[in-house]
């Protein structure tokens, strides 16, 4: 790359620079994300580079197929229904361990080993997510807020409390960072996900579709081009832009620095919902 080419990067960024400078942006790296020690720090790095431009992130994080795989391996049984995992007692009180331990701390010391500054929370930590019956009904992100304000990059793994008996449970990852997205007011969600799982259109599958405005949702759900799979994710960021969120971009996240390319860049990768 000769220098002409590094300057027109670096004026390209300047109008995104000024756009996102002050603003949160809430990035959802999934489970899948965090099983790899190589895709932790593509995003590390990346969200390195926003704090230093002026950029707030809030990084949330799920369960993945290795930390599934942990559980059986450490002895618990884990059985599936519609593909999905029977979140038992005794899985629930493993995954936590996991994901508030393990999969949280491995996040964050590989952004302080970028030179960042972070620090891990679950959705118990300041009562921030707490679950009555199924749904998640509370969300406060005072700590998050205070933890911004003193310069961390909060790292929230998806639990949290169960109004009723005081458990701890397992949340779905997509519907933490829609919520902490909007109650945040978060200029920006980002749901990264696997190449595989991005919204192709039927015709010209060899790209996602760029932007999607909320109203076609529902008809691309029925017909299929959005797959069951992403089915919780659309809904849930269809909601979060309808509750101020500016746009939700879906994100292959194996692409090297797609996060810099998504919100630094004229060139769009993934699929953006938007008004």
């Amino acid at each position: 790359m000769n220098t002409l080419d590094r300057g027109k990067i670096l004026t390209e960024a300047l109008p995104y620079i000024q756009r996102y400078n002050g603003k949160t942006v809430v990035i959802n790296c999934g489970g899948s994300m965090m099983d790899s020690k190589e895709l932790r720090g593509a995003v590390a790095s990346d969200v390195m580079m926003l704090r230093l431009v002026g950029i707030q992130v809030v990084l949330v994080h799920g369960m993945g197929v290795e930390v599934l795989s942990a559980v059986e391996q450490s002895g618990v049984p884990v059985t599936y229904e519609n593909e999905k995992p029977c979140l038992t007692e005794a899985v629930v009180e493993k995954l936590q361990q996991l994901l508030c331990g393990t999969v949280n701390k491995n996040m964050v010391g590989t952004l302080n080993q970028t030179g960042g500054k972070a620090i891990g929370l679950c959705g118990v930590d300041g009562s921030m997510l707490t679950v009555k019956g199924e749904q998640l009904s509370k969300v406060d992100v005072t700590i998050l807020q205070d933890a911004m304000a003193q310069g961390y990059t909060p790292v929230v793994a998806a639990v949290a409390q169960n109004a009723d008996n005081g458990d701890i449970c397992c949340v779905d990852a997509d519907t933490v960072a829609s919520k902490l997205a909007v109650a945040l007011k978060a200029e920006k969600l980002i749901q990264l996900v696997a190449c595989e799982d991005l919204i192709r259109d039927p015709a010209a599958p060899e790209s996602p579709i760029p932007v999607l405005e909320l109203s076609r949702v529902p008809a691309l759900i029925r017909s299929g081009v959005i797959p069951a799979k992403l089915v919780t994710k659309a809904n849930v960021s269809v909601e979060a832009v309808r509750s101020g969120v500016k746009s939700v971009t879906l994100l292959d996240g194996s692409v090297p620095h797609a996060i810099l390319l998504e919100l630094l860049s004229d060139e769009g990768i993934g699929t953006m919902l938007t008004h």
